[in-house]
C-alpha cells in the first residue's frame, strides 16, 4: 500500500510560482514512476508531468513544457513539481500519483493517488 500527500498548493498571481511537493509513505518510492495530473472545475482530470522511477526520463504535458519541472528525491520519498510563469489556467486540483507501469503519461496506469492540493492562479 501506498500513500501519498501532496502538499505546497495555494493562491498565486499570474506570472508567480509554486513548488508542489509529493510525499509517499513506502519503502520502495524509488520502485515507482511517479506523475503529476489535474483537474479544473467542470473538466476531466489530465496528464501533466511524469518522472521515472530513476529520475532519468520526464515527461510534460505540451500545456506545461518550460513551465513546469518535476523532480524526485528517492532518498525522501518526495516528488515535486515546480511551476513557473503561472497562468490562470492552470487553476485546478493537482494530484500526485504512482505507478509501476511504462505508461506513465496514462492515468488509468497509476494505482496509488493523493488526496489532491488545490492551486489557483489570479489574473
Amino acid at each position: 500500500q501506498v500513500q501519498l500527500v501532496e502538499s505546497g498548493g495555494g493562491l498565486v498571481q499570474a506570472g508567480g510560482s509554486l513548488r508542489l511537493s509529493c510525499a509517499a509513505s513506502v519503502r520502495t518510492f524509488s520502485y515507482y514512476a511517479m506523475g503529476w495530473f489535474r483537474q479544473a472545475p467542470g473538466k476531466e482530470r489530465e496528464f501533466v508531468a511524469a518522472i521515472t522511477w530513476s529520475g532519468g526520463n520526464t515527461h510534460y504535458a505540451d500545456s506545461v513544457k518550460g513551465r513546469f519541472t518535476i523532480s524526485r528525491d528517492n532518498a525522501k520519498n518526495t516528488v515535486y513539481l515546480q511551476m513557473s510563469s503561472l497562468k490562470p489556467e492552470d487553476t485546478a486540483v493537482y494530484y500526485c500519483a504512482a505507478t509501476y507501469s511504462d505508461y506513465i503519461e496514462e492515468q488509468n496506469e497509476y494505482r496509488y493517488w493523493g488526496q489532491g492540493t488545490q492551486v489557483t492562479v489570479s489574473s
